[in-house]
């Protein structure tokens, strides 16, 4: 980037600063995603992008990032990847939206279908949400139950209100919704187990991320599995993110655990608004127009089968299978990893800066000198990254990094964590904030 031989406490985003403001000024948390807000960074220090290309982007005062956790994990393939260009741009040729189905959602479905086996039927959307309510309401229908059982260990499944009452913010939401939300953690099948026979009857679903930042403990998921059939609940998994990073059929293909829904978004458009419901036809198909019974209204939504994004999730999908991409993103996350355990351990702050998760969804941790998260030193090690031309709010890698970008990331992290040891040994990293400390996303205040 410009500025990649001064000091951070030098580095300035002034038109990034400026454009901020503009956001503010119009948009409820000057982002249309909470985790973008500027919130999630230092002081000043939030650049607003202008263009992005394979595994860079540049923001509006001319920098130059190495970007990780694109599009909060959704562009796994780089910015404007050539296939997914080229087959966005032959259908914006054709029209995008028409009064009947178009010819590609066949297409787009068989090749979904084709990539997830497990799965008969699909039905695409255009964001996460759509998809995992859609599978909480067929559930309900299929089970007759009410109550939606929830892994309390993941972060975020779903904007809607059976999700968001459970979290700090929940204001506007009922709490009789609330009420029908309740949780189990993950890993522990006895909890999970004691949960169903409380609610004996009531479940309607167990949903869940089937991995996340550890390995499922050994039969767990089969242990799953097993408790939703004999409760009688549904089993979905939420493959938003495990969707194409553990394998190109998601985590149910890697660990070989078959649900009886699952939700995939993010990696399937390469950036572009695609999400899927996929599962069972007996339970899809309640939605449809083949079966006897009382009609659940799945999805219904204007923009859900766009050419063009189905086209880009056709593209995504074949790129990962003919070019092996989650075999890359994982080699590339075991050479970052490696690097960034090193240079802290070579600054002494390996217990402090730690890095987690799956090779192909990394994510740190910024410890403070008790061993306890600290958002003040997060805000020290993401201002540092930031003027070393690096913009990770996590470690998650996208196929067109390439091993120069890799090692330059290491290089930074190493200036970053020597700071980090200074602040350490001081007790105190106010000095090196630069201002009030990054925020978490889900807090009852702003």
């Amino acid at each position: 980037m410009t500025t990649e031989d001064t000091d951070s406490e030098e580095f300035r985003l002034p038109r990034s600063r400026t454009a901020n403001e503009r956001l503010h000024a119009m948009i409820p948390g000057g982002a249309h995603t909470y985790a973008k807000g500027d919130d999630q960074y230092p002081e000043d220090l939030a650049p607003v992008i202008s263009h992005g290309r394979g595994a860079h982007v540049w923001d509006v005062d001319g920098n130059r990032y190495i970007e990780y956790g694109s599009g909060l994990r959704s562009v796994s393939l780089g910015h404007a990847h050539p296939r997914v260009v080229e087959a966005v741009r032959r259908e914006l040729d054709r029209g995008s939206n028409f009064v009947r189905p178009s010819i590609v959602e066949v297409e787009a479905a068989e090749r979904f279908l084709a990539t997830v086996p497990t799965a008969d039927m699909v039905k695409f959307a255009k964001n996460g949400s759509d998809a995992t309510t859609a599978a909480v309401r067929l559930a309900r229908a299929a089970t007759g139950r009410p109550r939606v059982a929830v892994c309390g260990d993941h972060p975020f499944f779903s904007v809607d209100d059976w999700f968001i009452g459970t979290t700090p913010m929940s204001a506007g939401i009922p709490a009789a919704t609330t009420e029908l939300t309740v949780s189990f953690p993950y890993g522990d099948l006895a909890a999970t187990e004691e949960l169903l026979t409380r609610y004996r009857d009531e479940v309607a679903c167990l949903i869940l991320e089937p991995a996340g930042h550890t390995e499922p403990p050994p039969g767990y998921l089969a242990g799953l599995r097993a408790l939703a059939d004999r409760h009688g609940c549904v089993l979905v998994f939420d493959e938003m993110i495990t969707g194409f990073r553990w394998s190109e059929a998601g985590a149910q293909g890697l660990y070989g655990v078959v649900p009886d829904l699952s939700t995939f978004g993010k990696a399937l458009g390469n950036g572009l608004a695609v999400s899927a419901l996929a599962g069972r036809r007996d339970l899809m198909e309640r939605g449809g127009l083949r079966h006897s019974g009382e009609r659940v209204f799945l999805l219904s939504t204007t923009h859900g089968a766009e050419t063009h994004s189905l086209a880009a999730a056709m593209a995504v999908q074949a790129t990962y299978v003919e070019e092996g991409v989650t075999a890359r993103l994982h080699t590339l996350g075991e050479r970052l990893a490696a690097g960034v355990r090193d240079a802290a351990a070579a600054m002494g702050v390996g217990d402090h800066v730690v890095v987690r998760g799956r090779a192909s969804n990394l994510v740190f941790a910024t410890l403070d000198e008790n061993g306890r998260p600290s958002q003040e030193y997060r805000t020290l090690f993401l201002r540092r990254l930031l003027a070393g031309g690096v913009l990770a709010p996590s470690f998650v890698v996208s196929s067109a990094l390439d091993d120069a970008d890799i090692d330059h990331t290491v290089d930074v992290v190493a200036q970053a964590c020597a700071v980090y040891r200074k602040a350490l040994d001081a007790a105190d990293p106010t000095p090196w904030m630069g201002g009030r400390p990054v925020k978490p996303v889900f807090r009852r205040l702003a």
